[in-house]
């Protein structure tokens, strides 16, 4: 029997099934919205369309398929018109639904094209990678990158329902997963540092008995956030602390160019190096940056960069990052493992230094 948690955010609540096989469930919930007489349109990658054809094929029969290259590349102004040239070819009208199935790459397009095609219908997300699950598949932001940097243009647009099936992870290759575990060290840095103890004692690998409920808690604590400040408008606090790390990673990615790290490579680098400036602000001691990089590097994680990026690249993409306010960056840092906190007016100086220390130039 799956099991639902609820996102209650009044009338775009929705819920989110977990289960290691929710095939019946998505194979209902498709046959319901057909019975009705509503177009249904699946999103994918190609990766997925290979390695999960009978999965695809017992949720969704022959509903049209809608297949993009896998990668961060694909969150892009190009395959975003590909998207909603295959909507209105299949002539999906304010009735109908959209699967995005895949991970955050296809979450944040999907939901990106179905906020747009015709000012808003509804998706359902069904993530397959570990990311996805923990993180980018609730809380109803989408978006593609540009040039100037990532997530910059997008949309709030929450899908009408999540399926967390874990059975889905067990062909994703190993550097995907150690992604994934990048989300899950952030929620027990930022908020659950039982979470951040437990991994620490003993590192979650793909079989591990504990991974489900591991998923299950993550996405609660992130439901539990949303709810509290759906639209990021909290002045401190908030769903901003979600950023954490990311400020630094969302630069990395920019600066080595999309696709040469993956998010949540990215991100535990940005983990290190928050965690360093939050030393650097006399919040974290020494020890604490070390068991911060080594739980990240258990996890099969990299914490300083492959090679030198120039840190005026990493600043001025940092400067266009959609958390910059008032002209001024805010940073997520840690008071101390398991907790987190926005601050801004941080010393230019020490964001220079931490960033230098996990490999900038």
């Amino acid at each position: 029997m799956a099991e639902t948690l609820q996102v209650n955010l009044g009338a775009r609540s929705y819920p989110i099934h977990f289960g290691s096989d929710l095939t019946e469930a998505v194979r209902a919930a498709v046959a319901a919205k057909l019975a009705e007489g509503a177009k249904v349109a699946v999103l994918t990658d190609r990766n997925l369309a290979t390695q999960q054809a009978a999965a695809l094929a017992a949720m969704f029969g022959d509903v049209p398929r809608h297949i993009v290259a896998a990668g961060e590349e694909s969150k892009s102004l190009g395959e975003l018109g590909g998207v909603l040239d295959f909507l209105a070819e299949n002539k999906l009208d304010r009735g109908g639904v959209l699967f995005a199935v895949g991970g955050g790459v296809i979450g944040d397009l999907g939901g990106f094209a179905a906020a747009s095609w015709l000012r808003g219908i509804a998706f359902v997300q069904v993530p397959t990678t570990l990311l996805a699950m923990v993180d980018s598949s609730v809380g109803g932001k989408t978006g593609i990158n540009i040039a100037a940097g990532k997530n910059l243009v997008g949309a709030f647009h929450q899908p009408r329902a999540v399926y967390v099936a874990t059975g889905l992870l067990a062909t994703l290759p190993e550097r995907e997963f150690a992604a994934g575990m990048a989300e899950v060290i952030k929620y027990g840095l930022l908020g659950d540092g039982a979470l951040f103890a437990e991994l620490e004692a003993k590192p979650l690998a793909a079989g591990d008995p504990r991974l489900a409920e591991v998923v299950r808690r993550c996405c609660a604590a992130k439901a539990r956030i949303v709810e509290a400040d759906e639209f990021e408008t909290a002045k401190e606090g908030g769903r901003a602390l979600l950023n954490l790390g990311h400020t630094f990673g969302h630069a990395i990615e920019n600066a080595a160019g999309y696709g040469e790290y993956l998010h949540g490579e990215a991100v535990a680098i940005g983990l290190a190096a928050a965690a360093r400036l939050s030393l650097k602000l006399g919040y974290l001691r020494g020890d604490d940056v070390a068991r911060t990089e080594s739980v990240a590097l258990a996890h099969g994680l990299p914490v300083r960069l492959r090679a030198p990026l120039a840190y005026g690249e990493l600043l001025a993409a940092m400067g266009r990052d959609k958390k910059v306010r008032a002209g001024g960056l805010r940073f997520v840092v840690l008071r101390r493992l398991g907790e987190a906190a926005t601050q801004s007016a941080v010393p230019p100086e020490l964001v220079a230094a931490s960033f230098r220390e996990v490999g900038a130039a």
